[in-house]
């Protein structure tokens, strides 16, 4: 692979992790750039790793998800090489930003995963969070993993009306 190309599809993982309001998931730029079909998923796993030795962005893994975020040398790094991201792609990053930004927001804000805890006990863990501070955060242990699996799932389907429901009920 040209060095050339690696370049341009680093440009374009910063540029997307600088334009986007929340941090982004390495599944959700994986999303944009597979379906647009810039290049490949080992090509972009090299990239991200490229990207995290050379200290351009940070991974956290937060409930299950690797989230990136851009960092200052990343920052300056864009600003000195971006230029070489087409025009016509960086519409496209932009419109596809736009287009998907409550998605993204949920999926950075919506966290749920579990863990097995001991013998026949798993703790399903529940996040929302809103402007990078955890607003709800609950903890359940349950007797299967099926069962954590299917709270898992409930929170990221039903989490707004559940915050609704504690808020009506610690208010009154």
């Amino acid at each position: 692979m040209s060095s050339q190309y690696l370049t341009l599809y680093k440009m374009i993982v910063l540029y997307m992790l600088k334009r986007c309001e929340v941090p982004l998931s390495k599944a959700q730029i994986y999303d944009f750039i597979l379906e647009n079909e810039y290049t490949t998923f080992l090509t972009l796993q090299e990239v991200f790793s490229e990207l995290a030795v050379s200290k351009l962005i940070i991974e956290k893994t937060v409930a299950n998800r690797t989230f990136l975020e851009i960092t200052s040398e990343g920052d300056e790094t864009l600003k000195f090489f971006g230029n070489r991201i087409n025009p016509s792609i960086r519409q496209q990053i932009d419109e596809y930003l736009r287009a998907n930004s409550m998605k993204l927001r949920n999926e950075a804000s919506i966290l749920a995963d579990y863990r097995k805890t001991g013998d026949n006990e798993y703790t399903a863990h529940l996040v929302a969070r809103e402007n990078g501070q955890d607003i709800v955060e609950l903890n359940f242990p349950v007797p299967t993993e099926e069962i954590a699996q299917s709270i898992c799932n409930n929170w990221q389907e039903k989490n707004q009306e559940i915050y609704q429901f504690l808020v009506s009920q610690l208010m009154l």
